[in-house]
Order: structure tokens, then C-alpha cells, then sequence
């Protein structure tokens, strides 16, 4: 079994999942200051006096994937548990580094509960890889062969794909709004608010980013009947993210708020656009699909403040998802850029 393909996948998807953590666990990368203490002191400080279960919990889980993904990715290493021992081990050591970086970080306090779980985290996510690797292997070869398209670095695009199903769980950015880097670079707002123009706006960022995402998903359908299919069903799960992180963040009578006048014009438009994109040769939807992720960053970049941002934000209770909510804002920030060079990749032969 040629196992090249979902091995990528797996080694892209815990790269990725390393970053992630490394940037919520630092966020938010400010007030920088060192305080006399030894960076390895929380390695003494014993049972921490403010914690809680989901605090457990979240910081088990947070790891799993890391120790899954990294464990399957090196599953071609000599001895069944040479994998395991070293995601296990990899997981140890980066939340035991970030640990000892958050001793110069004012907002973050260091703990060696948190390493404990964070371990324990890895060690689970490589024990399941060990025992689901070759059945997860074989199950991702076969959806390689059949519904995957034969482009270069696919695997990059599907764990691209992945990545942007973080950004609908920000409910105070636009529907499908990647690529604002206003607040990365501490810019202002272009233009003032005025409710017939942002209406325009609004559907315009939803069209633009709603047609490029989908011409991305077609790039890596290996039919196109398969592509009329996946398409749809892959936007209506961003906007049912959308909705559940809208209920579960803000409240459950929020959850239907993202259908704004501007998402009810942007989203047929993205489905006539589609419609007829999806059956246009490659090269012509890879530059349609270019052209609608920068448009659509150029928008979003020059778009007045969003009313309802500022009253999500209002009632908005971050708590536990105060970094979490950093992170999903600057995977949105970036998506775009990221996603341009893999559009580029595409054109060349796998």
C-alpha cells in the first residue's frame, strides 16, 4: 500500500496543529517581562489554587490530535512503538517549553498540572494512532483514489480546507470575512459606517470568499459530479459551525444572527457564480478562484466596523475562549495568504 499521500496529510495536519498551540498557548505575544523566577519553577509549584474540570480537560484535548496526527505521521519508523514513544515524547517537551516561555508573560500563569495533562494528551493521541493507524491509513488511501484529485500537494489544500473551518467560529467577524490584517499590523478603519453601502460590502467579502473557498474544494474533487455535491455541503457545514459557535459563545437566540441582509444578497450570488465555475477548466479556476480571495481580503480590509461584531463583543463572555478567539482571528487574518501559494502550487504536476 502507497500510503505517501495520507502520511503527508498527517504530517501537514501536526505541523499545523504544533503552530496552533504554540500561538494559543503565547497569545497574545505582549508585555514581555522577566520577573526574577526561574523559567523551570513551576516544576515545583505543586497543585495550582484556581483550576477547573474543563481546564483538565481542555488542556488533554488540545493535545490529542497534536500526539495522534505526529504519531501516524511517523508510522513508517522501524518498531511499532518507535511513533508513539517519540509523539509522546515531542508533546512533552513543547507544552513543557511553553510553559517554561509563559514565566515572562504576565497574563499567563505557568503550571505543572497543565503539563501533566498536556502529556497526557499526547500519550493518548499516540496510543490511538498506534492502535487506528493502519485502518486510518487505509481508510484515508482509499478516499485519495477515489475522491481526490491528482494535483500537487493536495494534502496541503485538504488541511487548508481544515483550517478554514476555524474562522466561522469567531461570531464577531464577517461570514466568511479572511484575510482583515487591520488588527496584526494596528491599522484603522478605511471607511465609516453607512448601512446601505456596508449591505453591499458585506455581500460582496460573502460572494468573493464563498467562490473561492469552493473553487478550492473543486480543485481537489477528482469529479465533477462529486465536486457539485461536495461544494454546497462544504459551505453549509462553515455556516453550521457558524451557527452552533454563535449559540454556544453568545446565546442560542443568536444563533441565525450571521444571516444578515448582506449574507442573504452574498450567498446566492456565490451559488450562481459556482454554479457555472465549477465546470470551467482548471486554469481558469484556479485564476477565478485567485482573483476572488483577493478581492475579497481587499474588502474586508476596507470595510467600516460591523454593528454586530461590536455587540457580540458586548455580551460576549470570553473566559476559557480568550485565546481561543485569538487564534481563530489570526488563522482568518492569514487564511488568504496561505491559501494563494497553494493555488499556485496546483499548476504543477504531482
Amino acid at each position: 500500500m502507497n500510503a505517501r499521500g495520507p502520511l503527508r496529510l498527517a504530517r501537514y495536519s501536526a505541523l499545523v496543529w504544533c503552530a496552533l498551540i504554540v500561538y494559543a498557548s503565547l497569545h497574545p505575544f505582549a508585555g514581555w517581562r522577566s520577573t526574577g523566577i526561574s523559567p523551570l519553577a513551576f516544576l515545583e509549584g505543586g497543585w495550582p489554587r484556581y483550576w477547573t474540570a474543563f481546564d483538565l480537560a481542555a488542556n488533554v484535548a488540545v493535545y490529542l490530535p497534536l500526539g495522534f496526527f505526529l504519531s501516524l505521521g511517523l508510522s513508517t519508523l522501524r518498531w511499532r512503538y518507535t511513533a508513539p514513544l517519540l509523539a509522546s515524547l515531542f508533546g512533552m517537551l513543547l507544552s513543557g517549553s511553553l510553559e517554561a516561555l509563559q514565566t515572562w508573560l504576565p497574563s499567563r500563569v505557568p503550571s505543572s498540572l497543565d503539563l501533566a495533562c498536556n502529556s497526557l494528551g499526547s500519550l493518548l493521541g499516540a496510543l490511538l494512532a498506534a492502535y487506528l493507524g493502519p485502518r486510518v491509513l487505509a481508510r484515508l488511501l482509499a478516499f485519495e483514489q477515489k475522491l481526490l484529485a491528482p494535483v500537487a500537494h493536495a494534502e496541503l489544500g485538504l488541511t487548508l480546507l481544515g483550517l478554514w473551518l476555524l474562522l466561522p467560529l469567531s461570531p464577531e467577524i464577517l461570514l466568511f470575512g479572511a484575510g482583515d490584517l487591520r488588527q496584526v499590523l494596528g491599522l484603522g478603519t478605511a471607511m465609516p459606517f453607512a448601512a446601505e453601502s456596508f449591505v453591499l460590502i458585506e455581500a460582496s467579502i460573502v460572494a468573493f470568499n464563498a467562490v473561492a473557498v469552493g473553487l478550492l474544494v473543486r480543485q481537489l474533487c477528482a469529479r465533477l459530479a462529486a465536486a457539485y455535491l461536495v461544494v454546497p455541503l462544504f459551505l453549509l457545514l462553515g455556516l453550521l459551525i457558524r451557527s452552533l459557535a454563535a449559540a454556544i459563545l453568545i446565546n442560542p437566540a443568536e444563533a441565525l444572527s450571521w444571516l444578515t441582509p448582506g449574507v442573504r444578497l452574498g450567498l446566492p450570488v456565490a451559488g450562481l457564480v459556482l454554479a457555472i465555475a465549477l465546470a470551467l477548466p482548471a486554469t481558469a479556476r484556479l485564476m477565478l478562484a485567485g482573483l476572488a480571495l483577493m478581492a475579497g481580503s481587499v474588502l474586508v480590509n476596507l470595510a467600516p466596523p460591523n454593528p454586530y461584531s461590536q455587540a457580540a463583543l458586548a455580551v460576549w463572555q470570553q473566559g476559557h475562549f480568550l485565546n481561543f478567539n485569538g487564534l481563530t482571528r489570526v488563522v482568518a487574518s492569514l487564511w488568504p495568504f496561505l491559501t494563494l501559494p497553494f493555488l499556485l502550487l496546483t499548476t504543477r504536476r504531482p
